[in-house]
């Protein structure tokens, strides 16, 4: 080792770490009792089979670079550290694609594979990297990959089917629903991204260049969380008004609402309690209670409009017992998951028969350019 070189960071191997660790509790609970729906996996697949997964993978395949230890093998590295700690046994594949904007995402339904802008090999150091990977392979060990894909085909379908009204309709409900729990799910897969890094300053710096860009010789981490806090409390009604137009139809939480979120579950203990052993393990996924799961979804919504500093929410504490009733409400969206997802079945069954009966309808289409049109360009998904 020359004088220059710096010790790698030792990281703890997280033997048979189950998602369940990184996954935020309302994601944790829509996913259970997503799980439960019998046969619901085998209805998604058989009915979104007319989006043609192998065909936007041979898209990739064709105008991307698919990474191994001879193409790109220094994100190669980053990528079997981060899935080494998160002890995957099977590697996704993973692909480099040409693109200026900071964004990575884990898409598929059988064989979900992972797509790194060019941006983030060029932008990002290797612990940030690192942290980003992570990420995605927690989006594709909680399963997020599958109901994704489903959203964006979702949101297509409701965009192409504005002849069917009452389909139309049921299917926006369905996607309101489902990007809720979509941005939890991305609360989810940053901690993951922290775990397989486990370099707090890089999960953080991940984010302020997602915000910034990637230059963060002029950004101050202190500074960037005190945004946050301004961002979650500052203003008046109307800021309050504002922010749920910004990411009611969002895929992703805001970067400084991300990040405070972060620094939050680090505060909390739950991140240190992972890495000294404390965590649960995939062998036990099998006894995972649908009814406890939902309740803490709720509890995290509860003990979040409580301590939440946001004008609107402060208005509903104090026009009454708003930490038990609209928390509850709010909670709910957990609970609601099942009749989602029967909504979901029933409303697609309805528009392919309607679409198979309609003259000229045709048999759907796959996503463009490998986006889903709902989130914005410049974060990991």
């Amino acid at each position: 080792m020359s004088a220059t070189d710096t010790p790698a960071r030792r990281r703890i191997t997280l033997t048979g770490i189950s998602s369940r660790a990184w996954e935020h509790p309302a994601d944790r609970g829509a996913l259970v009792a997503l799980r439960e729906l019998r046969g619901f996996d085998d209805v998604v697949r058989a009915f979104f089979g007319m989006w043609n997964e192998r065909g936007f993978r041979l898209s990739v395949l064709a105008s991307g670079i698919r990474v191994d230890h001879r193409q790109y093998p220094a994100v190669w590295q980053r990528y079997t550290e981060a899935a080494a700690v998160l002890d995957v046994a099977e590697l996704p594949e993973l692909y480099v694609t040409q693109s200026p904007w900071l964004s990575a995402e884990a898409v598929g339904l059988d064989r979900p594979f992972i797509v790194l802008n060019s941006a983030c090999v060029q932008q990002l150091d290797e612990d940030e990297l690192r942290c980003l990977l992570g990420h995605e392979l927690g989006h594709v060990g909680s399963g997020h990959a599958v109901y994704k894909t489903m959203l964006m085909i979702l949101t297509r379908w409701a965009a192409n089917l504005s002849w069917l009204p009452v389909g139309a309709i049921a299917l926006r409900a369905i996607i309101a629903a489902m990007l809720e729990w979509w941005r939890k799910a991305e609360l989810s897969a940053d901690r993951a991204g922290l775990l397989a890094g486990q370099d707090p300053a890089a999960a953080l710096r991940l984010l302020m260049k997602l915000a910034g860009g990637g230059d963060l010789s002029q950004i101050d981490t202190t500074a960037f969380l005190e945004q946050a806090a301004e961002y979650a409390g500052g203003g008046d009604l109307r800021d309050s008004l504002h922010k749920i137009r910004m990411t009611a139809w969002s895929t992703h939480p805001t970067p400084v609402a991300r990040a405070a979120q972060l620094r939050q579950w680090i505060d909390s203990g739950a991140y240190g309690r992972v890495l000294a052993g404390d965590y649960p393990r995939r062998d036990e996924d099998s006894s995972t209670s649908v009814s406890e799961e939902i309740r803490a979804a709720a509890e995290s919504y509860r003990e979040e409009f409580s301590r939440s500093t946001d004008p609107l929410v402060g208005l509903l504490r104090r026009l009454g017992d708003g930490a038990s009733d609209v928390g509850e409400w709010v909670g709910g969206t957990a609970g609601r998951a099942r009749s989602w997802m029967d909504a979901a079945t029933e409303a697609a069954g309805r528009a392919h028969r309607a679409g198979r009966a309609a003259p000229g309808a045709t048999a759907g289409a796959g996503p463009a350019g490998g986006g889903d049109g709902t989130g914005s360009a410049n974060t990991p998904r």
